[in-house]
């Protein structure tokens, strides 16, 4: 059994080589078996990365433009599935030490108990950051925020491992276009969590910025466009209704009573009147944004399970 670690790599090859020595230590008498993916998220800007041709157990991806690199972990996995065995282990996990070497034994314990591989997905589950109060404070608000319009909650990212059954059919799955991490929460697919400390970076400082967390936190959210949509759906139609009805009551208060209306509750009728239309069309929308999300998901798959 093959253990394939996934990992991308933007302008940090020593924190790669750092990494990849720690893991082999980690994985002992089964390191002879482990494979290594490297995805040059610079596309092929990074001249360091030739350091790595040597290196028999490493497999070197350059996609045609920059992916990020949660897409960029989409990209080799669908690159490798060909050459994955059902039985193997698919190991991806962020190369700049953040994801400790260390925890990869307890996340490979899981998926094998004996010869048995199990089906699953096994995350880690963070436990303790190493950030900036500001940035913490950031990813509060978006945990808050994802599991009030998903339901969900977050607290795993890219250090996953998985058995390549799982993977071989998964991954067809177009929300992995979107976002990998978040991807696999979206499709239901049975996970178990490790509690994992998120350890401190091997060399050089993060290139995170505020604006690319914010896109990230973005694309994790749209592999659950049908959640969202039906939550939305509701709050819509109960504000609709809510609107219509107010605008009813004050109307017939002033056309069938002699009760003295204030003038204000003109102005609340008529706001309540334009909240209701307002959810109207983004009901509708909404609706029609839920019936394409669920065609892509059947698009093209008759040929990609042809095999079948």
């Amino acid at each position: 059994m093959i253990t394939w670690i996934v990992t991308p790599v933007y302008r940090d090859v020593g924190s790669f080589e750092i990494l990849r020595e720690r893991l082999l230590q980690e994985l002992g008498p089964d390191a002879a078996e482990a494979r290594f993916v490297v995805i040059d998220d610079t596309a092929g800007q990074d001249e360091e990365i030739e350091r790595l041709a040597p290196l028999d157990d490493v497999t070197v991806l350059r996609p045609p433009f920059n992916l990020g690199h949660q897409r960029a972990i989409v990209y080799a996995l669908r690159k490798i599935l060909p050459r994955v065995g059902d039985d193997d282990a698919i190991v991806t996990l962020d190369a700049d030490g953040e994801d400790q070497p260390s925890d990869l034994p307890r996340l490979l314990a899981p998926l094998r108990d004996g010869q048995h591989l199990h089906r699953k997905v096994v995350l880690a589950l963070r436990t303790k950051r190493r950030e900036s109060l500001g940035f913490k404070v950031f990813y509060r608000l978006f945990r808050l925020l994802f599991r009030s319009l998903t339901g969900t909650t977050v607290r795993s990212g890219n250090f996953a491992a998985m058995p390549g059954s799982i993977a071989k059919r998964a991954l067809l799955h177009p929300t992995f276009d979107l976002a990998y991490s978040s991807a696999i929460l979206a499709l239901d697919l049975p996970v178990e969590y490790v509690p994992c400390e998120r350890g401190e970076r091997y060399k050089g400082r993060s290139k995170m910025t505020y604006g690319r967390l914010a896109m990230h936190g973005l694309r994790m959210l749209m592999p659950f466009t049908d959640r969202i949509a039906i939550r939305a759906l509701g709050a819509f139609v109960f504000f609709g209704i809510f609107g219509a009805l107010l605008a009813f009551v004050v109307v017939c208060l002033k056309l069938f009573t002699t009760s003295a209306i204030p003038g204000w509750t003109s102005y609340i009728a008529l706001g309540s009147l334009i909240v209701s239309l307002v959810a109207l069309g983004n009901f509708v929308s909404l609706f029609v944004l839920f019936s394409q999300t669920r065609a892509v998901s059947l698009a093209n798959i008759e040929e990609l399970t042809a095999e079948d």
